[in-house]
C-alpha cells in the first residue's frame, strides 16, 4: 500500500491534516471519478493507524501497523465496497475482517454494497480496538449502498461508536440520501488542471495522452486505464455512428456492439451530446475535440432546447443501462432516439 498521493491532490493532503485536531466522526471525500480518491482516503486510513506518523502526515510504512494494513489484515481497518470490485486486486483474498465475498459461483458479483455487509460491521465495532488506538471503516464509493444497506449505516453514523472514523468516498453526491450527507464531514477533491494531468500521463507513456484525457473529462486515472485497454476501435466506431444519425446506423451499430458494456455505450453519448451542447452554448468542445467538425455539422441541424432534452434522458438511460432486459433492443432504442434530433 503505497503512502503517497497524487501529484494533484498534495494540496488536499495537506489541507486534510489540518482536520486532524479535531476529527469528525466521518468525512465524506467526493469528487469526479477516475482522479485518484480512493487512493487518496486509503492513504489516509492507513496514516490514522500508523504507529509513527512522518511529519507531512503520512503513515510512515515500516511499523506493525503499516505491516498489516498493506497486507488488507489490520485488525482495527475495514474497506466495505461491492462484489464486483473484489477482483480489482489479488491481495483482496488476504483481506480480513467481516466483508467476505458472498457471491456464489455461476453468480455475477453484485455492484451494491449490501446491507448485510453494513450489519458485519457490528462485531468488528463492539471488539476493542487493537493496542487501544482507533478503528477506520472505508466504504466506496458510497452511492453503491442499497436502500436497505443505506438507512442502517444511517443508524450507526447517526450513534457513531467511539474511537471509530468513517471515510466514504463518493463520485456523484446527488445519489446519497440527504440524511448520509448531513452526518458526514464534506471534504472535496478536485479535478487537476489539464497541463498537470497530461504531464502525469506523458510520465505513464501513454500514447495519444491529450486525446484520453479529454475523453475521460481531464480525469488522469480514467484516462490511464482506458488508455490501457482495448475500448478505442469500439469507442470509434460508435462515435461515428453519432456523427452519421440514422436509423439503418442504428440498426448496423447496435448489432456490431450488442456485446460491449451498456453503461459505456451510454457514457459515450452523454459526452457527444455534452459536446453538442457546449457548441450551440457558444462554449468549446471538451471531450471530443478531434470529432471537432463531425460536432460542428451537427450542432447546426439542431436546437438547444432539443439537446438538452436529449442529455437528459440520456442521464435517466444510464440510471438503468447496468442491467438492460435485452442490450441490442436497449442500444437501437437509444440510437433511434437520437438520430430523432437531427430527422
Amino acid at each position: 500500500m503505497s503512502n503517497t498521493v497524487f501529484p494533484w491532490l498534495e494540496d488536499s493532503w495537506l489541507q486534510l491534516q489540518q482536520l486532524r485536531a479535531r476529527l469528525p466522526h466521518a468525512i465524506l471525500f467526493y469528487g469526479p471519478e477516475g482522479i485518484g480518491k480512493t487512493d487518496f482516503v486509503e492513504s489516509f486510513a492507513q496514516s490514522l493507524l500508523c504507529e509513527d506518523i512522518q511529519p507531512d502526515g503520512h503513515a510512515c510504512g515500516a511499523c506493525p501497523s503499516c505491516g498489516w494494513f498493506s497486507q488488507y489484515n489490520h485488525p482495527d481497518y475495514r474497506r466495505v465496497r461491492p462484489e464486483v470490485l473484489d477482483g480489482d486486486d489479488a491481495a483482496e483474498d488476504a483481506e480480513g475482517g467481516d466483508e467476505k465475498k458472498t457471491a456464489k459461483a455461476g453468480k455475477a458479483p453484485s455492484k451494491e454494497i449490501k446491507i448485510d455487509q453494513i450489519r458485519a460491521l457490528a462485531d468488528f465495532m463492539n471488539v476493542s480496538t487493537h493496542r487501544s488506538g482507533m478503528r477506520v471503516v472505508v466504504l466506496y464509493p458510497a452511492e453503491a449502498l442499497n436502500t436497505a444497506a443505506a438507512n442502517s449505516l444511517l443508524k450507526t453514523l447517526e450513534e457513531p461508536p467511539p474511537n471509530t472514523m468513517f471515510l466514504l468516498v463518493s463520485n456523484r453526491l446527488d445519489r446519497l440520501l440527504p440524511t448520509i450527507l448531513s452526518r458526514c464531514r464534506k471534504f472535496a477533491l478536485a479535478l487537476p488542471s489539464h497541463d498537470a494531468g497530461l504531464a502525469w500521463l506523458k510520465q505513464q507513456n501513454v500514447k495519444d495522452a491529450d486525446v484520453w484525457l479529454s475523453e475521460q473529462g481531464g480525469a488522469p486515472l480514467a484516462a490511464f486505464h482506458a488508455s490501457q485497454g482495448d475500448s478505442r476501435e469500439i469507442m470509434d466506431e460508435f462515435l461515428r455512428s453519432l456523427s452519421h444519425p440514422g436509423i439503418d446506423v442504428a440498426l448496423k451499430t447496435a448489432e456490431r456492439l450488442q456485446k460491449t458494456a451498456v453503461a459505456e455505450l451510454v457514457g459515450w453519448q452523454q459526452r457527444w451530446l455534452y459536446d453538442l451542447f457546449a457548441l450551440k452554448s457558444g462554449g468549446v468542445i471538451r471531450y471530443y475535440p478531434r470529432y471537432g467538425k463531425e460536432l460542428g455539422a451537427l450542432s447546426a441541424r439542431v436546437d438547444t432546447v432539443t439537446i438538452a432534452s436529449a442529455l437528459k434522458a440520456a442521464n435517466e438511460r444510464r440510471a438503468i443501462a447496468d442491467h438492460p432486459l435485452s442490450a441490442r433492443l436497449f442500444i437501437e432504442e437509444m440510437l433511434i432516439e437520437y438520430a430523432s434530433l437531427f430527422a
